[in-house]
């Protein structure tokens, strides 16, 4: 496939308007992203105000992950099949609408049916959002949006926890799914006006909702499995016969993508190499960001005891440090490659992420934290250009919905593995756990950015028609 195919400009790729629409894109991305995170703080005043036990608190959490990263690659193809401007509206609209849902649960059963409705606007949004980013830049450009788009995801995270203990803390936890509502219906009327109409589907194939139901079902148990391994155990028959369901329903999902006429996925499109490379680097990413994002969280809170609206403060350094790395990332892969901003970003989270595993003190976890979250930054920029770069345009929902699939997939394997090495200190007052924990996650970083080298193309982005894919 020559990158001429791939970097041919669309009819919009001259319009000034471009990055207003990034912009607007950027808006509506941002909120799905807060939403993985600005609840963290909210949960106590939830279940208080609720009547809330634990275990319910925790679906508040896992039931839009679950939903979000099950989905998404039912959302990537929907946008291939019925155009990217539809899917980015409906999805847009579906959050809209279950925000405001969300925020008016008199109990359980709502505030959960909320979270599920979130997931399945956010599972649609998103992938057909970055379908259009991929699909409107080109050459240089497409580099320096990715980075705005993964500064978007890095620090919505860290941001999150400060907005959510703002929230918390004045109107109370209700607003922290309140707030999207007029944001999303403010997005939602710009972007109406001005996603392009030659956004349309580029095929007439119909949906293949029996390989949707399997891998959304297969994503989802193996969440579900490690979100519950922390407090099970790893090694219990619950958990290792959970996670051999998802293998199987995986399984069954690769069987019928072959047999089926319109398959959801072209599993072909896991074995080139950038693509496989990318969602690497976008599970490992993710998996870091959001494990020393719940370690920090946790170790101030309930280690050092300082309250929500301190700790949310104390993430703005990490939040810039993820725009800062990203950015940076995104202005050197055009000319040095993809490989060498992966390894080093992915060094520098594993430097970062050391510092609290040797110094038991809120400053050196802030600045260890930190300085990690620019490594991550960086990774983040690397994984999407990587598997993004040599895809045609009428895959790029696919590849947009597998990249973001890893993502949720990756934010899930890495909370579960950390809350289960620190749980003594979560439960605890010992530092032990925390040690530990950050320890691991420094050495996982050592390692990814030692993979990276070994699997990621160190093919630059192409600016021209001259560049060929493999």
């Amino acid at each position: 496939m020559s990158a001429q195919a791939v970097d041919q400009p669309d009819t919009f790729a001259a319009d000034p308007r471009r990055w207003r629409l990034l912009a607007l894109l950027g808006v509506a991305q941002f909120m799905l992203i807060l939403d993985v995170t600005v609840v963290a703080i909210a949960l106590p005043h939830i279940g208080t105000d609720l009547g809330l036990e634990r275990d319910t608190l925790t679906w508040v959490v896992s039931a839009y992950t679950l939903m979000f990263g099950g989905l998404m690659l039912l959302g990537g193809r929907a946008a291939d099949l019925f155009g990217a401007r539809r899917v980015v509206l409906l999805g847009l609209l579906v959050f809209t609408a279950a925000s405001l849902v969300t925020g008016l649960a008199p109990g359980a059963a709502l505030l959960i049916g909320g979270r599920v409705a979130q997931g399945v606007g956010a599972a649609l949004l998103s992938p057909a959002a970055l379908s259009v980013v991929t699909r409107t830049f080109h050459g240089n450009e497409r580099n320096k949006a990715l980075g705005v788009w993964s500064a978007l995801g890095g620090g919505g995270s860290a941001i999150g926890v400060l907005l959510g203990g703002v929230l918390t803390a004045g109107p109370g936890w209700q607003w922290v799914f309140y707030i999207n509502v007029p944001i999303g219906l403010i997005v939602l009327v710009a972007l109406a006006r001005m996603l392009p109409a030659h956004l349309s589907p580029a095929t007439r194939a119909r949906l293949d909702v029996p390989g949707a139901i399997l891998v959304t079902a297969a994503t989802g148990t193996a969440i579900y499995a490690l979100i519950n391994a922390g407090d099970r155990g790893w090694l219990t028959a619950t958990t290792l016969g959970t996670l051999a369901g998802a293998v199987v329903l995986y399984v069954v999902f690769a069987v019928v993508q072959r047999t089926v006429r319109s398959p959801l996925m072209d599993l072909r499109i896991l074995s080139r190499r950038p693509v496989a490379a990318g969602t690497f680097l976008i599970l490992a990413a993710t998996a870091l960001m959001i494990a020393v994002f719940f370690l920090g969280s946790f170790y101030l809170q309930h280690h050092k005891g300082y309250g929500a609206l301190r700790t949310g403060l104390l993430f703005l350094p990490v939040a810039l440090a993820t725009i800062v790395g990203a950015q940076v990332a995104g202005h050197l892969i055009g000319r040095l490659g993809a490989r060498p901003v992966a390894a080093a970003g992915l060094a520098i989270a594993a430097l970062g992420t050391a510092l609290p595993a040797f110094w038991d003190s809120a400053a050196a976890m802030v600045t260890g934290i930190s300085v990690g979250a620019a490594g991550i930054g960086a990774a983040f920029v690397a994984a999407s250009t990587t598997a993004l770069a040599q895809v045609a345009h009428h895959e790029a929902g696919l590849a947009s919905g597998l990249l973001s699939t890893f993502h949720e997939f990756g934010a899930a394997l890495g909370v579960a593995v950390v809350s289960s090495i620190a749980a003594a200190s979560i439960a605890g007052s010992s530092s032990v756990g925390f040690t530990r924990a950050f320890t691991f996650a420094a050495a996982t970083a050592a390692a990814a950015a030692v993979v990276s080298l070994l699997i990621v193309p160190n093919l630059k982005p192409p600016t021209g028609a001259k560049a060929h894919a493999h």
